[in-house]
């Protein structure tokens, strides 16, 4: 008989209550009543290149969350090492052809429910929840505002996979849950600038909110 195969989300929640889930995909563990940090894959992990200079502390927490989506390949690989390709990918985009010190995203969803830390030192911060690194993802928005990007192109009428969309939730709910912020202040890239980014997930931007804070409690 074929059972069927538990969420991401799922996995994220089992995790979180104590199973054990520590080699699935987005695998978490609770940090209190409410807040559960997924596992994210560091840039040691990931191999990331070191940054041009040393990345810069904005000094104060973040007041809001800013989505993006990085017009990748819609590619069907939803392995850790497509979505340590892809943090590989975004890296050389920024620094070689936008001439960035480092990825200008604080973290990346992969289209397989994987998440890597972008710019150097978002993860020690975030696990703080005192401070965040300055990113380069919004203008106007970076000494403000994290930044997530997803894996993919989602401004021609695609859809994220679902274990995307269900780790996007919880990585959206953990920053939440560390800095303070409301899922009000949940934004997309459009929000701030003349952009199609982030496509279709700004239209799911309300039901974003709605689940983050569902997860939240």
């Amino acid at each position: 008989m074929n059972l069927p195969q538990p969420s991401r989300r799922r996995i994220l929640l089992a995790g979180a209550g104590g199973l054990a889930a520590a080699a699935l995909p987005g695998a978490a563990h609770a940090l209190g009543a409410d807040a559960v940090e997924p596992d994210i894959d560091g840039t040691a992990q990931w191999r990331a290149r070191p940054p041009r200079t040393p990345v810069s502390l904005v000094g104060k927490r973040p007041t809001k969350i800013i989505v993006h989506h990085t017009v990748s390949a819609n590619t069907s690989d939803v392995s850790r090492a497509q979505a340590h390709r892809h943090a590989h990918w975004v890296q050389d985009l920024h620094m070689d052809e936008n001439d960035w010190t480092d990825t200008g995203y604080h973290f990346l969803v992969s289209r397989g429910g994987w998440i890597t830390e972008g710019r150097h030192r978002s993860l020690d911060t975030l696990r703080g929840g005192g401070d965040f690194v300055l990113g380069a993802h919004t203008s106007g928005q970076n000494d403000q505002a994290i930044g997530i990007a997803n894996e993919g192109a989602y401004h021609d009428g695609a859809q994220p996979p679902r274990a995307q969309w269900e780790v996007l939730v919880t990585l959206c709910a953990y920053v939440c849950e560390q800095y303070g912020i409301v899922p009000s202040r949940l934004y997309g890239h459009k929000d701030f600038g003349d952009t199609l980014c982030p496509g279709v997930l700004h239209d799911r931007l309300p039901q974003l909110r709605s689940e983050v804070a569902a997860s939240m409690g």
